[in-house]
């Protein structure tokens, strides 16, 4: 994985471009190596050539003086000396020459001292001879015997000569063996050197073919990107900008330019030019927020106004972040949105949110009169009711008996009708403080209320045992009655009311009524079961509907408010309300509230 990871690196074509470079530095130096060799073993023979030719030279006028010597001998003539004469100063010359080629040889350098003696002792006797014979009467002897020690001398010359070539010839040879075994080996290394630099250059020249693909592939999705992001920002209504902190140069998209009215890249971006457009009451503000940018990762959103080129104010919405790009500078990205349609939405909500308000307003001061105002006068009524039935009713015609009586029935339905209002009103207005409460607790208080009106109906309340949850404490206990007080309200004639209460709890995924927005999400469902009349299940969802009834006011007592009550209880709770039915065989309502 590692070796895969440093193939695709930019490391992988350095280190074999720093190999190649190696070997192409060790390939010189073998080179520069051999050719040194080359030239030491050219100087070698070079030399060898002129030791060998040098010492023949040497030879040659040590015999031209003793040819000279014999030749003077035999005619007395003077001319034979010359050779001798000059011999003296070309030995000389020549045997300096010998010892300056051989100065780095000491088996020369010895092989020279001898050479040395002998030619000394040489030049000698050939001095004695020719003393001695020039004088007028000469020992014949002592010629002979001077003649015949300069003989030997000759012969260790000639010897010592040899022997000092055959020692530069054994030393050539040495050198020789030594280049050839060095040039044996070195074009070998020279081949195989090439051939893995080949190697390492062909597999550097893949590697580059192929980024280069990819570097063009790169491009051609990177430039299709880019027409797509300024499609993009004309559609959204955006431009974009970037700002280096390290340069602090500015750059600007060409819809940025747009937004403000101009031609793209129609000034140098920069915040001086920007801040022309800015809003003059809005100039300090953005000042504020653009200081932030090299304090600060984040520039929060902020809203300001322009003026466009053509004088339009429209509002802007900029934001923005730190990046840090690959070359490893610190640039501040960010981006304008054009926000004026949502701005201009906004205001017009919180218009209609005051109005809102202020009929919210009304409804309270309308509540207050049903709660007090209303209640006044129907007070009076009634009391003035009760004391004419009292003291004048059998005063009255059997008329005006009835129309009493139908006073004092719409006098209690105006009242039960403003209590489910003022009802009503609390489910809406109360404060919603959830407390932990016992649902089994608020149960029993809800049948104590209803006692009344369960015994008279002979009705049966059963229960499993019910969750503590989070709730409305004084809601639950509402939604309890209401729902019971319905099942007692329309129960069958001449049959027993019996009401079931149970609940489970269940994730939203286990039930087709749930949304599944979050399926994990865990609620509790509270069934309340009922064999009463029940209804069409066509009418499942209107019966919760404010002041919606099923049947007319003469066959059951009741206002359409107490169900309405009941699925505002819920939703504040969060949770829902529905209800299931079948004519003459009952009804259940099933509650979901969540667990959490």
């Amino acid at each position: 994985m590692n070796y895969l990871q440093l193939h695709k690196s930019p490391l992988f074509l350095k280190i074999i471009f720093i190999i190649s470079v190696a070997v192409i530095f060790f390939i010189g130096g073998i080179t520069f190596k051999h050719i040194t060799v080359l030239k030491k073993s050219s100087n070698y023979v070079s030399n060898s050539h002129e030791v060998n030719t040098e010492l023949e030279r040497l030879i040659s006028f040590i015999k031209d003086a003793e040819t000279g010597q014999r030749g003077y001998i035999l005619t007395r003539d003077k001319k034979f000396l010359e050779p001798y004469l000059k011999s003296k100063n070309l030995v000389k010359k020549s045997f300096n020459e010998v010892s300056k080629l051989t100065k780095n040889s000491r088996t020369q350098q010895a092989n020279l001292k001898k050479l040395l003696f002998f030619i000394n002792k040489r030049q000698n006797y050939l001095s004695k001879t020719l003393y001695l014979t020039e004088q007028k009467n000469y020992d014949e002897k002592q010629l002979v015997s001077n003649l015949l020690i300069g003989k030997q001398a000759m012969d260790s010359i000639r010897l010592k000569i040899e022997d000092m070539m055959i020692a530069q010839k054994n030393l050539l040879n040495n050198r020789q063996k030594e280049y050839e075994s060095t040039m044996n080996y070195t074009p070998l290394l020279i081949y195989l050197t090439l051939i893995v630099t080949l190697i390492l250059i062909t597999i550097a020249f893949i590697k580059m073919n192929r980024d280069l693909i990819i570097l063009k592939s790169t491009i051609n999705t990177l430039s299709v990107a880019i027409e797509a992001s300024k499609l993009a920002e004309i559609v959204g209504g955006f431009g974009s900008w970037q700002y280096n902190l390290e340069t602090h140069e500015y750059t600007f998209s060409d819809n940025e330019y747009r937004l403000l009215g101009c031609e793209p890249q129609s000034f140098t971006a920069s915040v001086e030019e920007f801040y022309k457009f800015v809003h003059p009451d809005d100039l300090q503000h953005v000042i504020d927020n653009a200081n932030i940018i090299p304090t600060d990762s984040i520039l929060p959103p902020f809203t300001y106004r322009i003026i466009r080129k053509d004088g339009e104010v429209r509002y802007f919405r900029a934001l923005g972040r730190v990046v840090t790009v690959a070359s490893g500078e610190k640039t501040h990205i960010g981006t304008t949105s054009d926000v004026t349609e949502e701005m201009y939405a906004q205001n017009f909500i919180e218009e209609r949110n005051r109005e809102l308000e202020s009929n919210n307003k009304e409804l309270t001061a309308f509540n207050y009169i049903a709660s007090h105002d209303l209640q006044e006068p129907l007070r009076k009524i009634e009391t003035f009711l009760s004391r004419l039935v009292s003291k004048d009713y059998d005063n009255l015609s059997k008329s005006g008996q009835q129309y009493v009586s139908s006073i004092q029935s719409s006098a209690k339905r105006m009242r039960v009708l403003i209590e489910d209002l003022l009802q009503f009103s609390r489910t809406n207005k109360a404060e919603k403080v959830f407390e932990e409460a016992n649902l089994n607790s608020l149960l029993d208080n809800a049948k104590q209320e209803l006692a009344q009106v369960i015994e008279e109906k002979n009705g049966i309340i059963e229960s499993n045992t019910l969750p503590t949850l989070h709730v409305i404490p004084f809601q639950i206990q509402q939604l309890f009655i209401n729902l019971i007080s319905n099942s007692l309200k329309y129960s069958k004639q001449d049959v027993a009311p019996v009401i079931k209460i149970n609940s489970t709890l269940i994730s939203a995924q286990e039930d087709n009524f749930l949304p599944n927005n979050n399926n994990n999400a865990k609620y509790y469902k509270i069934t309340i079961e009922d064999n009463g009349i029940g209804f069409e299940q066509e009418y499942a969802k209107k019966i919760f509907i404010l002041f919606n009834r099923l049947h007319n006011k003469n066959e059951y007592a009741g206002t359409g408010i107490g169900l309405a009550i009941c699925k505002k209880i819920v939703e504040n709770h969060k949770g829902f309300i529905v209800a299931n039915a079948e004519l003459n065989e009952g009804a259940t309502f099933t509650i979901y509230i969540p667990a959490e």
